[in-house]
């Protein structure tokens, strides 16, 4: 259906009067007077009641005149929103985890400031827990975390998968000796912040491992930290153990420094989401759009040992 057909008839109705419509649309009577033929046409209905002498619309135009207004209306926000693509400004309310910070956070600020210049960007860095109660009470509006959020309200898609390991300085401990394991056990091992999905998931490995290796679950430490940087500091000074992705200490794993222990079960991989509101305005979704393509591009420039996109 042709929607400047319908919004002819719109302004018809309201100045009633085919000439003063005309002048309006910068159109002749005669075009006018055609176009609302051929809605009727395609209506299957009269909108004008011709065998008046004045101008009257007929019962049923006034009845679609409600619904015609609606579609005009909704065709002007429609592309009042398309024009909107090419200036996309305002201030993004951006919360991200640290291993995102660890990865390719400073190459995503790099491209959004390049593509949308007029784009202010307000940054939070917590864990996902938090970072999912500031989205849903809407102090954020777009947050990348583990995992998504189960929501009829929200989108998330994810975007990267960190496989994590178990890391150790050289030295620490001898991983060609029997009971690897049991000799693990024994040291404090390092994970994420407290009640985080990692550290949920890393609770119940260890409790499966001591059981197996029968040393009493009480004697087990787990040391929690949100900060990726205290916990590789750690590692570097022989504390303990880390189940963390391989990504944050390539370097060390390179240089021989840290090592990957033969450790099982590994921890399992941690699955970044990226996560915004259904209803979110167009510069949230031009954010998601360059986090999207930022993660892809960061992760095909890395080994995929240590960080693979999903998106």
């Amino acid at each position: 259906m042709n929607t400047r057909f319908l919004e002819t008839f719109v302004i018809l109705a309201q100045l009633r009067s085919f000439r003063a419509t005309a002048q309006a649309l910068h159109a002749t009577p005669a075009a006018i007077s055609l176009r609302i033929k051929s809605l009727e046409e395609e209506l299957q209905t009269e909108l004008i009641d011709r065998s008046a002498k004045e101008f009257r619309l007929t019962a049923n135009a006034e009845y679609l005149l409600g619904h015609a207004k609606a579609v005009v209306d909704a065709t002007r926000r429609l592309q009042s929103a398309a024009r909107k693509d090419s200036a996309i400004r305002g201030r993004l309310r951006l919360g991200v985890i640290e291993s995102v910070v660890h990865s390719w956070l400073a190459q995503y600020i790099r491209e959004m400031n390049g593509h949308y210049p007029e784009l202010e960007i307000d940054l939070a860095v917590d864990t996902s827990n938090v970072l999912e109660r500031r989205l849903r009470a809407r102090e954020l509006d777009l947050v990348i975390q583990v995992e998504g959020i189960d929501s009829s309200d929200i989108v998330s898609e994810a975007l990267a998968v960190y496989p994590l390991h178990w890391i150790a300085r050289k030295g620490l401990l001898d991983p060609r000796k029997e009971g690897l394991n049991q000799r693990l056990l024994q040291l404090p091992i390092l994970t994420f912040g407290r009640g985080t999905a990692p550290q949920r998931m890393l609770e119940e490995i260890v409790s499966k491992m001591a059981n197996l290796a029968a040393v009493p679950l009480e004697q087990t430490r787990i040391t929690c930290s949100p900060s990726v940087a205290a916990i590789v500091q750690l590692v570097k000074d022989g504390y303990g153990v880390a189940a963390i992705p391989s990504l944050f200490v390539s370097g060390f794993l390179d240089s021989g420094e840290f090592i990957e222990l033969p450790v099982h079960p590994e921890p399992p991989a941690i699955i970044v989401s990226m996560c915004l509101h259904a209803n979110a305005e167009m510069l949230v979704h031009a954010a998601a759009n360059a986090a999207r393509a930022a993660c892809a591009s960061y992760c095909a420039q890395v080994d995929a040992r240590y960080i693979e996109a999903l998106c």
